[in-house]
């Protein structure tokens, strides 16, 4: 396991990675609207429904690329990845995201979901992972850095959010390094 890194990780918490359930969608759904209505984590200003969230979390189910972490008998964190891009020639590439809760921040839970999508992106025979990043986001990048990732490169003003042009970092981790 991974050194904690004292300025993004308090401590350490006893934390339960596991798949994700439909059970979790109503913890899932609030942790993603809170990213949404409160960062640039995502760049879209509208939450997702209750409906919306069922069928992207049934999505996620069914591809097996879904998980969650449990702090206190507490869903605190999600991680999934899926297709980079939708044409047939990137079928082996997927794009990870991974948002902790907002009060259980620090804690190694983005660490523990991180290395566990990883694995189990691997696991399904994935090629390469994919970390869109809002560039000013260090944590996340650094996140990303401890375990492999690498700048691949940053696209600036590809997006806005709260009124301002956001610049996109892509990351690159190698799943299969010897082809």
């Amino acid at each position: 396991m991974l050194g904690m890194n004292p300025i993004y990780e308090r401590s350490s918490a006893t934390v339960t990675v596991r798949p994700a359930r439909p059970g979790d969608v109503d913890a899932v759904r609030a942790i993603r609207n809170h990213a949404v209505e409160h960062s640039t984590a995502l760049w879209t200003r509208t939450p997702q429904s209750a409906a919306e969230s069922v069928a992207w979390l049934a999505v996620h189910l069914e591809r097996g690329s879904a998980l969650v972490a449990e702090t206190g008998g507490e869903v605190a964190g999600f991680a999934v990845y899926g297709p980079w891009r939708e044409l047939d020639g990137y079928r082996h590439t997927v794009e990870d995201s991974v948002y902790v809760r907002e009060d259980r921040h620090g804690l190694g839970i983005g660490s523990a979901l991180l290395a566990a999508l990883i694995d189990s992106a691997r696991a399904a025979g994935h090629h390469m992972m994919i970390a869109g990043i809002e560039a000013g986001n260090t944590a996340s990048i650094r996140l990303h850095e401890r375990f492999g990732f690498r700048l691949v490169g940053t696209v600036p003003e590809v997006g806005t959010k709260f009124g301002r042009w956001l610049d996109l970092t892509l990351m690159g981790l190698p799943l299969d390094p010897i082809c």
